[in-house]
């Protein structure tokens, strides 16, 4: 692909399912993506993970959005919220630990019976929703959130699948997850109890 494409026609080869467009938008626009973590003074593996959202999130917002020549904007700005993201769970999970390793927690507990029965029916929930998902689906979910986690191109390698395939994968996936009877019915209930 000649480098001397604009990215807004790059965007919309990429929009119709053209990897040679997409790989070039991330060849070029990675960068700015680097910067902005680097602006957070992020660590290599958290940056890489807001790397991997942020380009998730454009992979699934591909139709929506209205203005290709203003794509760098909305990564920047779309990368910005990530790493406050990715400071915020540090800092949560900072006091959690400071609060385990200390004698005097950091803020009082919320566990309650019944937050343990909810909690203890939504993850049942989950994992029957999960249980009825097709192979594919399964894998690819449990490699996502694979502990180290694993970059999209060896999940690629691992299901024999392009990289941009995976995105649109993985929405539809986690809308049968949704859809499916169990997760379903206990958002039901869950809705019926923030109503009482």
């Amino acid at each position: 692909m000649p480098e001397d494409v604009p990215i807004g026609d790059l965007f919309l080869s990429a929009r119709f399912g053209e990897q040679l467009a997409w790989d070039e938008l991330v060849e070029r626009l990675a960068p700015l993506l680097w910067s902005v973590c680097r602006r957070f003074r992020l660590s290599d593996a958290d940056a890489d993970d807001v790397s991997q959202s942020v380009w998730l999130k454009l992979l699934e917002r591909l139709g929506q959005i209205n203005e290709p020549a203003a794509l760098p904007g909305w990564l920047a700005r779309t990368t910005e919220r990530e790493c406050l993201r990715v400071l915020d769970v540090g800092k949560r999970r900072r006091e959690r630990e400071t609060a385990i390793d200390g004698d005097v927690p950091s803020e009082p507990g919320d566990a309650t019976a019944e937050h343990l029965v909810e909690t203890a029916e939504r993850n049942a929930a989950i994992r029957a929703g999960f249980a009825s998902l097709t192979p594919r689906c399964q894998e690819l979910l449990r490699l996502l959130l694979h502990d180290p986690p694993l970059s999209y191109v060896e999940i690629g390698e691992r299901l024999d699948t392009p990289v941009g395939g995976l995105g649109p994968t993985r929405a539809r996936c986690l809308d049968k997850l949704r859809r499916s009877t169990p997760v379903a019915d206990f958002m039901e209930l869950d809705f019926d109890r923030g109503r009482r």
